[in-house]
């Protein structure tokens, strides 16, 4: 990088072709940002596009499913859905014996199953003779279960998100999740970087710690 000393010492000319030089890779940075910019516009058009549609679809189910159905396969769809439950309680317990990073996953995961769960024994048991035991299992059990791993999944996001702004020399509280960037990926770079290999976006962290380099929009 060049100083302040070896400016002073670079001809008018040199100063004007840097400033020139400076000015055109500003350009390049901005239509990369810009091309970022539409491809957030087209995702999130995407999304309401998506959100819209199962809005209507919802209204369609609303009007036309029956109130009652005999449903075949009830059994295999229970077994299956406590024998997804089991797996995640493992893979749950396994992170977090192991102390391993894919606890987070295992947490949301197991906090949405625990909250269908919840969800549909209670609904498909209303007006039967085990609606009781069902409301209480969801209350006492399912419910509280699922929140807990919500809570220690959020709780180990703050942390590991403390520790790499920590790395990164970034003081003060944490911010919320609502509000932190995605970890690894500079706010101005496109989202498709999140598909870059790991090894690619590890080198180019080292190269910013040392000075080697700037974070900034990726190019292609």
């Amino acid at each position: 990088m060049l100083g302040e000393q070896e400016l002073r010492q670079m001809s008018p000319q040199e100063r004007l072709r840097l400033r020139q030089s400076l000015a055109a890779l500003d350009d390049q940075d901005r239509a990369v940002i810009g091309a970022g910019d539409r491809r957030r516009k087209i995702l999130l058009a995407a999304i309401i596009v998506c959100c819209i549609g199962l809005a209507i679809w919802i209204g369609v189910l609303a009007t036309t499913l029956p109130r009652y159905y005999r449903a075949g396969g009830w059994r295999g769809a229970w077994v299956g859905f406590d024998v997804a439950e089991l797996i995640a309680f493992a893979a749950t317990g396994w992170a977090a014996w192991r102390r391993r990073q894919v606890l987070i996953i295992c947490l949301v995961v197991l906090a949405t199953l625990l909250c269908c769960d919840a969800w549909f024994d209670v609904v498909l048991d209303a007006r039967t003779k085990g609606f009781l035991l069902s409301l209480l299992s969801a209350v006492l059990v399912e419910l509280p279960l699922a929140a807990a791993a919500a809570w220690f999944a959020r709780r180990l996001l703050r942390t590991t998100s403390a520790v790499l702004l920590r790395s990164q020399g970034v003081c003060g509280p944490v911010p919320s999740l609502r509000d932190m960037p995605l970890a690894g990926i500079h706010p101005s770079r496109p989202l498709s970087d999140v598909l870059a290999p790991s090894g690619e976006l590890m080198t180019e962290h080292a190269d910013v710690m040392a000075g080697r380099a700037e974070p900034g929009p990726r190019h292609g």
